[in-house]
């Protein structure tokens, strides 16, 4: 499993001229799934991504320190679904895909994670798997940090 985190001071996602999705200070996340994972217990670890997002200490304090977390400051959380995370781009000019798990596998990943966030942390949004979504975003920082589990 991998992600992207993005600290944002605001965020919005669009799919066919609508929003579907909007968040002020908090976090974007893109998450992608991989194939080698077919076997693994997803939802322990959508589990543990989304413990680590949501407690990583990017937000600064009073002293300007990355000391903060999510929890800390109550502030919200956007995942969207990305497969494009998982693509091998170590050979050639046109990235593969073969390693990202297959769609219909990756739904259902996906669709665990977010019934694990909304029993998690409240003030989550979601993009929605496999629409051509329209993301816009301020980067606060920039701070971006990936992780993989």
């Amino acid at each position: 499993m991998l992600a992207i985190i993005q600290r944002v001071r605001k965020a919005e996602v669009v799919v066919d001229n609508k929003q579907v999705a909007k968040i002020d200070q908090g976090i974007l996340a893109f998450i992608g799934y991989q194939k080698s994972e077919l076997n693994d217990n997803l939802a322990e670890k959508n589990k543990k991504m989304l413990e680590k997002i949501i407690s990583y200490r990017i937000f600064e304090d009073e002293a300007q320190k990355m000391n903060l977390s999510l929890l800390d400051i109550n502030a919200e959380l956007l995942l969207v679904p990305q497969f494009t995370l998982a693509a091998d781009t170590s050979k050639g000019r046109r990235p593969s895909f073969d390693s990202a798990m297959p769609p219909q596998n990756a739904e259902l990943a996906f669709q665990n994670l977010r019934g694990i966030a909304q029993q998690t942390y409240a003030k989550t949004q979601f993009g929605i798997f496999g629409a051509d979504m329209q993301i816009s975003l301020i980067n606060s920082g920039p701070v971006t940090f990936s992780f993989e589990i």
